[in-house]
């Protein structure tokens, strides 16, 4: 039995496996460690290239492509290692990223999940989009990051480089302890893609869990390898998921709801103004899936809330970043007034 399990979820990946499997087979694969390529039935040569350049790279293989969340789900059944890490496959890794959180964990048994650092694999100088220094969440259900507000990412000059607890750390790169997430239940597969990670770490964070992000663990991420975030599918993605992610898990779900009508409607009038009438699209057919999808998660929502342990949940920002970032100019996570530094 291998300690850990580093999973990278492959579809049609062949040029990213390229070019980032072998950092993490030089920075993960060893005696304590196993690299695993779990494939949603690529039609690619994704299989083949990993068969015939990395015979030590576990594989994977499913009968179709089960998307991210439940992709995860299945791979992870499959391991028995006691931590695992889902890894984006167009992560490049870096040296110690994964011996740190290891070592962390060893040190603090009673943190589940950690996230490393996320800097742009294209601007190593700045923070990456997807997760950049740990993920918080506002009181209208927005998520951020430590280093990325909305569109605003930061440069990354060690302004956040302690440890801190977060509400959600990033699935491009997220290592937890195995049984916690199958205790859990893992990923909403119902999502599909997008969102799911921060579903999932609401769950861990309401149980009491605690979630780190270690910024001396250090990954880089291209980002958007998938669907770049222009695209009208990922917009709709994470309209719907985010509402499915707030009605399962938000006590407050009336009003939330009434306030998040309003300020999507912005975005979607937004969206209009820039004529890109597709997104636009989007946000209307997200909103009326999310109705009709909504009584399959009532008793998510009945479950998730009974077992509610923590009366305000770590990483939840009680102010507004919509209202810091439009109205007040404040773009970066150490200029919100009240928030943890």
């Amino acid at each position: 039995m291998k300690k850990t399990s580093v999973i990278i979820l492959n579809w049609n990946g062949r040029k990213l496996l390229e070019k980032f499997l072998p950092s993490v087979v030089s920075h993960s694969l060893d005696a304590e460690t196993e690299v695993i390529v779990a494939d949603n039935a690529s039609t690619d040569d994704s299989i083949a290239f990993v068969e015939n350049n990395y015979p030590d790279v576990g594989l994977i293989i499913f009968d179709k492509n089960y998307g991210f969340a439940e992709g995860y789900n299945r791979a992870i059944q499959q391991v028995d290692s006691e931590y695992v890490v889902l890894l984006n496959s167009d992560i490049e890794t870096s040296e110690n990223w994964l011996s740190s959180m290891i070592y962390f964990f060893e040190k603090n048994p009673e943190v589940c999940a950690i996230q490393p650092k996320i800097l742009s694999q294209k601007q190593k100088t700045h923070f990456e989009y997807a997760g950049a220094a740990g993920g918080f969440i506002d009181k209208f259900g927005y998520p951020f990051c430590r280093g990325r507000i909305l569109n605003h990412v930061e440069e990354d000059i060690g302004q956040y480089n302690n440890p801190i607890n977060v509400f959600w750390a990033s699935g491009a790169c997220l290592c937890i302890r195995r049984q916690k997430y199958i205790d859990i239940g893992g990923l909403d597969n119902r999502f599909f893609a997008h969102m799911e990670e921060i579903d999932l770490c609401w769950r861990l964070n309401a149980r009491g869990e605690n979630i780190i992000c270690l910024p001396d663990s250090i990954v880089y991420h291209v980002g958007g390898a998938s669907l770049d975030k222009e695209n009208p599918l990922k917009t709709y993605l994470n309209f719907r998921n985010n509402l499915l992610m707030l009605y399962k898990n938000s006590k407050k779900i009336t009003y939330l709801l009434i306030m998040r009508t309003f300020t999507d409607a912005l975005a979607m009038l937004n969206f209009m103004f820039n004529n890109k009438f597709a997104s636009a699209k989007a946000v209307i057919v997200a909103y009326r899936d999310f109705y009709r999808m909504k009584a399959e998660f009532k008793a998510d929502r009945k479950e998730n809330l009974a077992k509610t342990t923590k009366e305000r949940l770590t990483g939840k920002y009680r102010g507004s970043i919509l209202w810091n970032y439009y109205f007040r100019n404040r773009k970066k996570y150490n200029l919100l007034p009240d928030i943890e530094k």
